[in-house]
This record gives C-alpha cells, structure tokens and sequence, in this order.
C-alpha cells in the first residue's frame, strides 16, 4: 500500500466555502475508484481554534491498496483538474506498513497527520513494529476510525495519519496539523 498527500496554501483572505463546495460536489467521484483503499478530503482554516492551524489548507490524504491506483489518478481527468484550478503540488508518498480501518470509518469528522523525521541509523524494524502495533492498538481501542503507519525513504520520515470522529484536547502540539473531514471516498469493502 502507499499513502499519498498533496497540500496547497490558500491565501488568508481565500474564501473557503469554495473548498467545502468543490469537496461537496466532487468527492463522491471518487468513490469506489479502482485500487483506493479510501481518500480523506481535507481541510483546515486559518485561526480556526479547533485546528489550530496557521494557514487555510486544501489537503487530501489516500491509501492506495496498489501503485497502479496512484498512478491512473495523477495520470487521469481528476488529477488534472486539481492542478488546473490550484497549480502543480508536491506530491508526498510513503509506504504503509500498517492501515488500519474501523467499520465506523464514515463518522470521521476530523483528522490529524503527524510527519516524524527518521534519525540516521535508527533501528528501522523496531521502529516499524512500534508504530504498526501502535496503529491498530488506536483503532482497536476506538481511539481511531481509521489510523496509517507509513514510511518514506528518501527523506527518511514517516506519516502518522488518524482519522477521528471528535478532536482530542492535547492533540494540537508542533509538527501536528489537524484538519476537517469534508468527505470520504471509500472502496466497496469500506
């Protein structure tokens, strides 16, 4: 599986209500597309006290159960109509060591994505059996809808990405950005 971001920073005086729109009436389009494991349509205002975030963002999250997925969406229409209207991103991808997803994934209102940076001949399969054991521990616990471990070894981070029905208090701390859920695409078996 590989996990895929892209982010664009809208201006501080851009309304956002064309972000929940183009979600509203684009994001089913996506629903059942072939090889995705599910999309998260994301997004987050500035000063919003729930996020804490510092910009408005337009930023989606995918697992993708197959590369052959990632590549007929950056290759197709859909790709090419976000980058149309919003410019070229930089496109982050990881590889999932673990996804875990809960049957209540649909009651996701929030999510919150964690980028971690990997010290120098760390001990890399302690470090993937702890975060693996740690995201489906969330999930099983209920602490999550849905929660991914994943790995990207040319910058040497990782990617911890919960998908949550309400926010934690003490979830908002440095290298944490938060966002609002405004649709999920799913496969059949979500």
């Amino acid at each position: 599986m590989i996990a895929m971001q892209y982010s664009f920073t809208l201006p501080d005086d851009y309304d956002m209500a064309i972000i929940d729109r183009r979600i509203r009436d684009k994001g089913p389009m996506l629903d059942n597309f072939p090889g995705l494991k599910f999309k998260s349509y994301l997004s987050a205002r500035k000063g919003d006290a729930r996020t804490g975030s510092r910009e408005n963002l337009y930023a989606p999250f995918y697992v993708w159960e197959k590369d052959e997925g990632l590549s007929n969406f950056i290759c197709g229409p859909g790709f090419a109509g976000v980058t149309q209207s919003f410019g070229w991103p930089h496109v982050k991808t990881w590889v999932v060591w673990r996804a875990d997803i809960s049957p209540d994934i649909r009651n996701a209102r929030f999510a919150i994505r964690e980028i971690v940076q990997t010290e120098p001949y760390a001990p890399l399969a302690e470090i993937q059996q702890r975060e693996s054991d740690e995201s489906a521990g969330e999930v099983a616990r209920g602490e999550a809808l849905a929660s991914v471990a994943a790995f990207e070894p040319t910058s040497w981070t990782r990617v911890r990405f919960r998908l949550l029905a309400d926010l934690p208090k003490d979830v908002l701390r440095p290298g944490v950005q938060a966002y609002d859920v405004g649709h999920l695409s799913l496969s059949d078996a979500g």
